[in-house]
């Protein structure tokens, strides 16, 4: 968005939750909206607002629930049409992110900045009168959010969440909305990632949906986002690289220095140092241990003599070494017997 664009984005909201307020005749119900909406410091609760106006916590529910019937009343009748102008400009940005958004990400799209808590509380609270839009309200699985009203009502939302979510943990590991396109019936892959972005189950990283337990969509810890960035390199890497890598990622506290990482490395048995300071995943096959224990595990798997090049060529699947180093231990560890040209056995083998 252009600066003019954003500017008049910014004034089209102002001048709806100006007007809103506007219409409301007295005080006190001003002063109730307001102060539940925060939108003019931070939302307060029934409880502080009754306590401000010296009346009971129901009043002011009961209160609350009526100024906003009147001023819904007042939008369809169309006496507001600031309100209306707003709920298109926020209609056109909900349907170029998947038709629904968390409101943090929905204002600053809106915006095209990051968005104030203020300017987040004046879109929700014009999500709340706008027909065409419904509020998911926040709570410990769901983020406050706005979707087109045509996917449904909160109910109805919260439900297709769910489902999402179900089918995510049912397939056991991260996955992109495209692939779960192909398996659910939505219109479009961002429909389904808008509606996982709703849920508080769920995170993703480079465009991968998993639970918010598995660290792979959300690493928590230094050790998380080390395993992050090798699986996603898909080969061995040495510790300075891993370290970079992290600064230069998405994640959040990534400002670690390069002696802490190699210290995790070396902690965690996800993590198989196979050069010098290079390191991989166990999971990609890379065996513990040193070269003359790799040469032993060799042999014993192989249960029959072995030429040097092929012990050399089998240690250098498993080890980021050089030749000469493996070439060493065959020729000066007991455990190692040659019994012909270049040809070896583990010693034990000779019963």
């Amino acid at each position: 968005m252009s600066k003019p664009e954003i500017a008049d984005a910014a004034e089209s909201l102002n001048t709806a939750v100006a007007d809103i307020l506007g219409s409301i005749s007295q005080e006190r119900e001003r002063e109730i909206i307001s102060r539940r909406f925060g939108l003019e410091d931070r939302k307060e609760t029934l409880e502080q607002i009754g306590e401000m106006l010296g009346i009971t916590r129901e009043r002011v529910r009961q209160l609350e629930k009526a100024i906003l019937t009147k001023l819904r009343a007042s939008v369809a009748e169309d006496k507001l049409p600031s309100v209306n102008s707003a709920e298109k400009l926020v209609v056109s940005h909900l349907s170029e992110m998947g038709r629904g958004a968390r409101m943090q990400n929905l204002t600053s799209h809106i915006l095209g900045r990051d968005a104030t808590l203020l300017e987040r509380s004046a879109v929700a609270f014009l999500a709340e009168l706008a027909p065409g839009l419904t509020v998911i309200n926040e709570n410990d699985d769901f983020y406050q959010s706005a979707v087109i009203s045509s996917v449904g009502d909160e109910k109805s939302v919260k439900k297709q969440v769910e489902e999402i979510v179900k089918f995510i943990k049912k397939h056991g590991q991260p996955i992109t909305a495209e692939a779960i396109h192909e398996s659910m019936d939505y219109e479009h892959p961002q429909n389904i990632a808008a509606l996982a972005s709703i849920s508080k189950k769920l995170a993703e990283l480079k465009g991968n949906w998993g639970l918010i337990k598995w660290p792979t969509v959300n690493p928590k810890n230094i050790r998380d986002k080390i395993f992050v960035i090798l699986d996603d390199n898909g080969k061995p890497m040495h510790f300075s690289e891993i370290a970079k890598a992290i600064k230069d990622s998405d994640f959040k506290r990534k400002n670690v220095t390069t002696q802490a990482i190699h210290n995790e490395l070396i902690k965690d048995s996800r993590f198989v140092l196979i050069g010098r300071g290079i390191y991989a995943l166990d999971s990609w096959g890379y065996s513990r241990g040193t070269v003359a224990d790799i040469i032993t595990d060799i042999l014993k798997e192989a249960d029959e003599p072995l030429h040097r090049d092929e012990i050399i060529k089998r240690v250098l699947d498993k080890r980021q070494v050089k030749e000469t180093t493996i070439l060493l231990n065959l020729q000066s560890k007991s455990q190692f017997k040659r019994v012909a040209k270049a040809t070896y056995v583990f010693e034990q083998q000779q019963a």
